[in-house]
């Protein structure tokens, strides 16, 4: 849906929408048991959600397409993730609070591990402590290569951002991270003309890197991607004429939340703190983004038990939320992320919508194979936002 005419049909009203955004939610059978995560968890209330709600699956970018993290969030906010496209680096940057000049590029970065012949073996250094990243990036933090100032600024385990300030940076550029193990990290290429002498600059400062870095194992060498200047994109203020609010611990949902127009609240990690936060913000505004990473962060290590048990502790966290009465409550995730298969798929997403405007479909069970039965069916993932907002009586009719 053009977002010129949702921002032309919505209104304000004093009804409270809830997304519970679960990332990596879709999953794959176990081989063992035939069953995913979601059908093999006990959740006894997200399962009430599904009998009470109307369900489906939503697809973030189009099927077979696999998104990334950015992306299908923006879908989930009701953003065209192709239309809008944001580097992981800008993010992960104003998600910690760094701000971008018109002379700055981010990149998202991580502390790996490589053999005594350049091979990764892990892509996040066994997820070092943020101290140590922070010691690491005290390293590294300063350098200037042919005029272009670095600045690394450390996220969270293996994770920080780097920030290039200086002229004529462009962000064409390919990544060094190969998203695998056992191989080399990539030569950063530039992908047009222009980006070249940027490009050699940043293979210099990964060149250095590898020096400073050699004796830190398992930290001991770094990759990049996500090349990114400040983007400027519409406010959900503006369009839906919401007064949103974001409830995450992750600085790249912060960072996303905040570039479309989010108040972004101080809270912890776990399901709880955020059910609290949610709480004490309830009656200021009237939209809430509730972020969960950890669901994604088992499937891409492949903890298919981990991931069980963090879907149970969500449903059982549920009743603190569902106390609150939501006019509406949304349930769903970013992408897939099957333990399975270790990492983001291109497997649709469960959705379910709760509000006392929907029409039930006879699902009875949060779960891939039930919602394929879904009164809502496959939908694009940028369609849960008009659905939201229409079950909350936020937007006017179309025509006359």
């Amino acid at each position: 849906m053009d977002l010129k005419i949702i921002e032309e049909l919505s209104v304000q009203s004093p009804e409270k929408v809830v997304m519970l955004v679960l990332d990596g939610l879709g999953g794959l059978p176990d081989p063992e048991t035939g069953r995913t995560e979601l059908e093999t968890a006990v959740i006894p209330n997200l399962d009430a959600v599904a009998a009470e709600g109307i369900c489906g699956l939503a697809d973030p970018i189009a099927p077979g397409i696999t998104p990334g993290s950015g992306p299908g969030h923006l879908a989930l906010f009701g953003y065209d993730p192709l239309a809008y496209q944001i580097g992981r680096g800008a993010l992960e940057a104003v998600g910690i609070g760094i701000e971008l000049g018109p002379d700055d590029m981010a990149a998202r970065g991580n502390f790996c591990t490589v053999d005594d012949k350049g091979i990764i073996t892990d892509r996040r250094a066994g997820r070092i402590s943020t101290e140590k990243c922070a010691e690491l990036c005290k390293l590294l933090d300063g350098m200037t290569i042919e005029e272009i100032d670095i600045k690394l600024h450390p996220v969270r385990e293996h994770r920080f951002v780097a920030v290039f300030s200086g002229r004529d940076l462009q962000i064409e550029l390919t990544e060094s991270d190969p998203s695998r193990t056992g191989v080399a990290p990539l030569e950063i290429k530039a992908e047009h003309a222009i980006a070249r002498n940027t490009a050699t600059i940043i293979n210099k400062f990964i060149a250095k890197a590898k020096e400073v870095l050699s004796a830190h194992h398992p930290a001991n060498m770094i990759l990049l991607r996500g090349f990114a200047k400040r983007p400027q994109l519409p406010s959900m203020k503006e369009i839906y004429k919401l007064n949103p609010l974001a409830i995450a611990a992750y600085p790249m949902y912060r960072g996303l939340a905040s570039l479309v127009g989010m108040a972004v609240a101080d809270t912890g990690a776990g399901i709880e703190e955020k059910i609290k936060t949610l709480r004490k913000n309830y009656l200021k505004y009237d939209f809430f983004f509730l972020h969960i990473k950890l669901t994604d962060t088992a499937g891409e290590d492949g903890d298919f038990s981990r991931k069980v048990k963090l879907l149970e502790q969500v449903d059982a966290a549920l009743p603190a939320l569902a106390a609150l009465k939501p006019d509406v409550l949304v349930i769903t995730g970013d992408h897939s992320t099957p333990a399975v298969f270790g990492g983001h798929s291109w497997h649709p997403v469960p959705v379910a919508i709760l509000s006392k405007y929907c029409r039930t479909d006879g699902v009875k069970e949060f779960s891939e194979k039930a919602f394929i039965c879904g009164g809502m069916g496959r939908i694009h993932a940028t369609d849960i936002m008009p659905l939201a907002m229409a079950n909350a009586r936020k937007l006017t009719k179309f025509g006359a």
